[in-house]
């Protein structure tokens, strides 16, 4: 059961191509803002359940994985599957599940992730769930483990004078290098004749939009729309989610060996990201300046905390109810696997099987007693 959200609408990245926005300097003020019509965000965190004393037999356990590397998606982004996992460390919940954990902040690369998780040169990354069978169709071995939700980021955005997709025909939209496929699929969906659209290249400034030099603006749910209303620009937000197009948004994956080797390091990880998630889902500034201070100089706060509460909205609206967070759904992961098939993105013959076995949701659903959280663990 899907809670869709009432104005806005958003999909995920597909492609290993697709990489970060901007430079570091600009990952600080041109990522991530809050829509002006994205719903109230409201703390979605989770009811927990508190567990006998952490055993020691599980402590030496975790300390025999050793240090463990996650590295983010992109610098110290506020955004869901970073700043919990950030918040995870400066909170000390890693320490109290005796984890050793080094943030290391990715530039945006997913496909350099991929490859350094497979190589076990990290051993957690936060990708989505297309990123991670697109991995294994180049021969990258990676294991998704949790999944925050089932709504992606990408958008596009358009005048509030547009009432329908189609009337984009004829006119000129702006991608940053590439259309995102997630987009693309919602044009076709909608009817629209994509070849009838001029597209071209444009930067990060997306003032663009308002100022008439492009019809339509590719971005994400968490940034354009956020730096727009923060200059008094209205638009209106085209997401792939609600012309049933699927995707996901924090999505944590594994190095396979490392999880088969160190299953409750796997799992403690992902109990003190969860918890941090709750945390930080109700105090957004304290968890954000954990981020700005090591992002250092420069870093937008105030940008930055809408970047966080516009995607807990997200994964909050998109709840199922009656599962876990973090829960990995099959049949999502089938979907996204027929859409990347449909689309000639999967072009290894890797099977619908294949593609479920990159998933395993035993580890997340070790952590939880039905949908609680158990903290901090059971022995």
């Amino acid at each position: 059961m899907h809670y869709r959200l009432p104005t806005i609408a958003l999909a995920a990245s597909t492609a290993l191509l697709l990489t970060g926005c901007a430079t570091d300097s600009e990952a600080t003020s041109d990522t991530s803002a809050m829509a002006s019509e994205a719903p109230a965000t409201t703390s979605s965190a989770a009811p927990e359940t508190e567990a006998a004393e952490f055993s020691q037999e599980r402590c030496d356990l975790n300390t025999e994985a050793g240090e463990i590397t996650f590295a983010t998606g992109y610098y110290y982004q506020a955004s869901v599957g970073i700043l919990n996992v950030v918040a995870a460390k400066e909170l000390g919940y890693f320490e109290d599940l005796c984890l050793d954990v080094t943030v290391q902040p990715g530039t945006g690369d997913t496909a350099q992730n991929t490859q350094l998780l497979a190589a076990n040169t990290i051993q957690f990354t936060g990708l989505d769930a297309q990123n991670i069978i697109l991995a294994a169709d180049n021969n990258i071995n990676i294991l998704g483990v949790s999944v925050f939700s089932d709504v992606g980021l990408d958008i596009l955005m358009t005048p509030t004078d547009v009432t329908d997709l189609t009337e984009l025909e004829g006119t000129t939209l702006g991608q940053k290098g590439s259309l995102p496929t997630t987009v693309a699929a919602m044009l076709s969906n909608a009817g629209v004749d994509i070849d009838a659209i001029d597209q071209v290249t444009v930067g990060y400034d997306p003032s663009i939009l308002p100022r008439g030099q492009v019809d339509s603006l590719t971005g994400y749910i968490s940034n354009e729309p956020n730096l727009l209303a923060a200059m008094g620009e209205d638009v209106t937000v085209w997401r792939p989610y609600d012309y049933d197009v699927p995707s996901s948004m924090g999505v944590t994956a594994v190095n396979p060996d490392f999880a088969a080797e160190n299953p409750t390091a796997v799992e403690d990880f992902l109990r003190a990201i969860t918890h941090a998630y709750d945390y930080c889902a109700s105090n957004a500034e304290e968890c954000v300046g954990y981020a700005s201070e090591e992002s250092g100089p420069g870093y937008d706060v105030d940008h930055n905390i809408a970047v966080w509460e516009t995607e807990v909205g997200v994964v909050t609206e998109s709840a199922d109810p009656e599962a876990a967070l973090g829960t990995v759904d099959s049949d999502l992961v089938a979907t996204i696997y027929d859409f990347l098939t449909e689309y000639e993105l999967v072009t290894s013959g890797l099977t619908a099987d294949e593609a479920l076995d990159l998933f395993d949701g035993s580890f997340n659903d070790a952590i939880y007693d039905g949908t609680a959280l158990v903290w901090p663990a059971t022995s």
